[in-house]
């Protein structure tokens, strides 16, 4: 479900003719030492690759637009060795449409002492030329990225490692095609949206199919395949039939199966990464996808119910930038408001995905209160605990926002025997009251992305990428 293993970054270094050939052949030679020492670190999972040593204007403008056309390229990566000229770099910056890192460093990590002279100090004055070159970043107004230390210590490369996942998530927005199968749900205003501007400022694609589109290829899934599916599931989950009969439990289990099989057969045809569903439009179906939806997440795909096709393309986004480590379609349900206990307690009805068990999860089948179809078969499981980041996304008419908080992610105290979903609780760092007023002031929606891999430098990253409006909600 990713494809982001053909990505590579272009290193560029920045240098001039001033201080001669012999200057030069150095600079390109520790620019390919450094190169070589982030790929073999371990740290990065995408490789780097040296360009060139950057001279001119010309050079810097071709190797840019180079970049933008090459679609393996999800960054470029710069580093001012000596002094670099900026106006040398203003036609290249303007032109590349790709995200930018300033990495801030030097080839050495210190001063040395006994031998340093003035040649040492005008070909190693990073520090001089990164000034040079960041000015130039800022007077243009570039949201470039600005990791500033050596470039061998493990927490740098840690930073680069973040930004580059940040990077191909970008590249990848512009892939993400969201299918809603049905209208969102009427009269609910958070969810809407202006799907044109949109794809105009993320790239996203969002097209209406009809249930009825749906229903024929969920009814044109092969039975071996459903027969196939469950014995997997068997192995990997509990099942529990528990007040069902055993043909009931089995058949809505497989009903659901083939809703995954459907669902997945027709994004997979037609290029869909996400998907939204919607309980007030299930004409021709016996349950809402359940089930269904929670494996299509598992397996990297965006999902949102009722609609709400800006947090399935959300959803798809950030779990690119998480690889699909604990990443999850979440909604706020309900509040435990006790001194000392204050929590959230999140959900969504059915389709929380499994990738922030603590627990083994149960295969079980229990009547849904809404939709008016047949008992849906679910994951059900207990979510995580550490630390983690709640975001959303609102279409304000004039712009859209993306909002997070940092949360941590707690446990029940208690068994919930009469709550048969997938649950997790969490609570805002700077406590619920705080969080809840600051997350509303600001129009924050109840569909949201939970995650306990992504953090919110890294959201700002994607935003300043994408030029959005980011609130990091602190208080």
């Amino acid at each position: 479900m990713f494809n982001t293993n053909n990505y590579k970054f272009w290193f560029i270094t920045g240098s001039q003719f001033l201080y001669g050939p012999e200057t030069l052949q150095e600079v390109e030679s520790n620019a390919k030492k450094i190169v070589d020492g982030l790929n073999e670190s371990g740290v990065l999972l995408y490789p780097v690759e040296f360009k060139l040593v950057a001279t001119t204007s010309e050079n810097i403008a071709a190797a840019m637009k180079e970049a933008n056309f090459d679609d393996s390229v999800a960054g470029v990566i710069t580093w001012m060795h000596t002094f670099s000229p900026a106006k040398n770099w203003i036609r290249g910056t303007q032109l590349l449409q790709k995200p930018l890192l300033h990495l801030a460093t030097q080839f050495l990590n210190n001063l040395p002492y006994d031998t340093i002279d003035f040649d040492y100090m005008n070909t190693n004055q990073s520090a001089h030329g990164d000034r040079e070159y960041a000015f130039i970043n800022a007077r243009l107004g570039i949201n470039n990225k600005i990791i500033s230390g050596h470039w061998a210590d493990q927490e740098v490369q840690e930073a680069v490692a973040n930004w580059m996942d940040v990077a191909v998530a970008y590249n990848e927005s512009f892939k993400i095609k969201v299918v809603t199968f049905g209208d969102k749900m009427r009269n609910v205003a958070v969810t809407d949206g202006d799907k044109v501007e949109a794809q105009i400022k993320f790239g996203w694609t969002v097209d209406y199919w009809a249930v009825g589109d749906l229903v024929e290829a969920v009814n044109a899934v092969n039975p071996d395949d459903i027969d196939a599916k469950y014995a997997e599931l068997e192995k990997e989950y509990d099942f529990v039939i528990g007040d069902n009969t055993p043909e009931k439990f089995e058949h809505n289990v497989k009903y659901q199966l083939r809703e995954y099989f459907g669902i997945k057969h027709f994004m997979d045809k037609n290029g869909y990464t996400a998907f939204t569903t919607n309980f007030e439009d299930l004409f021709g179906l016996e349950q809402l996808p359940g089930l269904a939806a929670q494996l299509l997440m598992a397996e990297g795909y965006g999902f949102a119910g009722e609609g709400d096709w800006k947090t399935a393309a959300l959803v798809r986004l950030m779990k690119i930038m998480a690889h699909n480590e604990s990443t999850v379609f979440m909604e706020d349900y309900t509040l435990d408001f006790r001194k000392g206990h204050e929590a959230i307690l999140g959900s969504h009805m059915l389709e929380v995905d499994p990738t922030i068990a603590s627990d083994k999860p149960r295969v079980e089948v229990h009547p849904l209160g809404i939709g008016g179809k047949d008992d849906p078969a679910r994951l059900v499981f207990t979510g995580m605990e550490g630390d983690g980041i709640d975001a959303t996304m609102a279409d304000y008419g004039n712009e859209f926002k993306l909002m997070s908080y940092d949360v941590t992610g707690n446990k029940p105290e208690a068994e919930m025997p009469h709550l048969p979903v997938a649950k997790q609780l969490w609570t805002p760092k700077q406590g619920l009251n705080k969080g809840a007023v600051g997350w509303m002031s600001v129009g924050g929606g109840h569909h949201t992305v939970l995650s306990f891999k992504i953090t919110a430098e890294q959201l700002q990253d994607l935003s300043n990428m994408f030029k959005l409006t980011y609130v990091d909600i602190k208080d």
